[in-house]
């Protein structure tokens, strides 16, 4: 059964501060199945939009470690931006993608709601599907007034109760909408005028609360001396981006303006660019005419997106994710040469144990597979526990935490390629002699995977406030190494 995927898209009332927006990515990329798709900050709106996806369990946990984090370093008292807002984390929205339901995506934004709620101090509000009172379903109404004008309400107003938590506004971090809805669209058109008041006059005649297209909110802003159309597309396929395109284009051209540009922010479906493209043509099933579709789905998974991944400017993944997958190619080696052995009358007298490696050898694969994840997530979960406030009494056990737990994902790889070097060397005495040489490889990467793996516990352990809370992993490590190379 494919893998259940959600994907998350939390708000952040932050577009400015590098150092807030890397915690905020760090945070989330620690948890365990967690892959960030797309970062947008934009200074003029003073927002930033992540976009992940992950299993469901997972993207309740990610979104509420940034959430956080957003508390902990998001002020609005002191923010100022385009965009309406109420919460450091403004709003978090869960969408079905894969083999879950809408129902289900309920339930995780309802868990969210109360766990920030509980843990955090932030009144919550549940809009969209997961809203329990009707007008709570559009963003706008729940947002109304922003955090400024929630602040005199909440507590006075018991039609501005929160779901979860205190009916007074977080001093700081104000309060956040949780939801759950289909693929939502956020595209902007710019107009060739520093007159905002056209885009606000557009935003009113295109959107659905004045009568306008079904499913889409719309606002008018000025961002870098030019007018925009901001819009929410709640449902491409009722109303897709051609459609808006052609009607903010016809609106403006009323008014004697044209187009500069169109912008999505965050992620939008194949289908729709590829149906605006397909409206113009008038061509029928474009997908099933689609080139590059094709060749990913005879592909299947990149390794070269992950080399590049690895190659990038970012320090995640690194030498542990590096070892962890030098580990899984020794693991696949050695269940390679096992079976150019099994089945073979000349190596017959040895299937029992070639048998047993062979199951030995894949489950050493899966597990390396899943370390060269988890270390990338350790070394987020470290980068999170260093942008933590300087002065917060807890920041220094927050790190070693982090590096403790850090330290033991390599060592962890370390006694995968510790057994896998003794199993190559095995495979390379019993097995099919065709084949030594790929088991000597086998022995080979699964040394330098041992090697790698060793090195990200040593250099995770002198990072502790007192390397002596690290000495039983380092002392780990030592007794591996000489397992595998006993003469050393």
């Amino acid at each position: 059964m494919p893998e259940q995927l959600v994907e998350c898209v939390p708000n952040f009332s932050e577009g400015r501060d590098r150092a807030t927006l890397d915690a905020l990515r760090a945070a989330l990329t620690s948890v365990p199945g967690v892959r960030l798709l797309d970062v947008q900050a934009d200074t003029a709106h003073h927002r930033s939009v992540f976009t992940f996806v992950a299993p469901p369990d997972a993207s309740v946990e990610a979104a509420l470690r940034a959430m956080r984090v957003a508390t902990e370093r998001i002020d609005l008292t002191k923010h100022a931006g385009e965009h309406p807002r109420m919460g450091a984390t403004d709003v978090v929205p869960f969408v079905p993608v894969r083999e879950v339901t809408m129902d289900e995506c309920v339930a995780l934004a309802r868990r969210l709601a109360e766990r920030a709620a509980a843990e955090l101090g932030i009144p919550v509000y549940l809009y969209a599907r997961a809203a329990t009172h009707p007008e709570r379903e559009r963003l706008p109404d729940v947002r109304k007034g922003e955090f400024e004008g929630l602040r005199e309400r909440i507590g006075r107003d018991p039609a501005a109760d929160p779901d979860f938590g205190p009916k007074r506004i977080h001093p700081t971090a104000g309060a956040t909408a949780v939801g759950a809805r289909p693929f939502l669209v956020a595209f902007n058109i710019y107009l060739d005028s520093a007159d905002v008041s056209l885009a606000k006059e557009i935003a009113r005649q295109i959107r659905t609360s004045s009568g306008g297209l079904p499913a889409v909110q719309a606002s008018g802003f000025d961002v870098g001396g030019k007018a925009q159309v901001s819009m929410n597309l709640l449902d491409i396929d009722t109303t897709s981006p051609a459609t808006v395109f052609a009607a903010v284009e016809r609106a403006a051209r009323q008014r004697g303006v044209g187009i500069i540009k169109s912008e999505v922010v965050g992620l939008i479906p194949e289908r729709g660019i590829v149906g605006a493209a397909a409206a113009y043509l008038k061509l029928s099933n474009p997908e099933n005419h689609m080139l590059e579709a094709k060749i990913r789905e005879a592909d299947g998974p990149s390794l070269d997106g992950w080399l590049d991944e690895l190659a990038s400017g970012t320090p995640a993944p690194g030498g542990g994710s590096a070892a962890a997958l030098a580990g899984a190619i020794a693991a696949a080696l050695v269940a390679m040469v096992t079976r150019l052995t099994l089945g073979r009358k000349a190596y017959a007298a040895v299937t029992e144990r070639v048998e047993t490696i062979l199951r030995e050898a894949e489950e050493a694969r899966a597990a390396m597979r899943t370390l060269v994840e988890l270390d990338a997530a350790a070394y987020g979960v470290v980068m999170a526990a260093y942008a933590l406030p300087k002065d917060l009494p807890e920041r220094g056990r927050r790190i070693d935490e982090a590096l403790l737990e850090a330290a033991k994902t390599p060592l962890a790889t370390a006694h995968g390629t510790a057994r896998l070097t003794v199993l190559a060397q095995e495979m390379a005495r019993i097995g099919n002699k065709n084949a030594r040489s790929d088991a000597k490889v086998a022995e080979a990467l699964a040394r330098a995977a041992l090697a790698g793996a060793l090195e990200n516990v040593r250099v995770n352990v002198a990072g502790l406030s007192e390397p002596s809370k690290g000495k039983a992993l380092l002392e780990e490590g030592v007794r591996l190494e000489r397992e595998v190379n006993p003469l050393a």
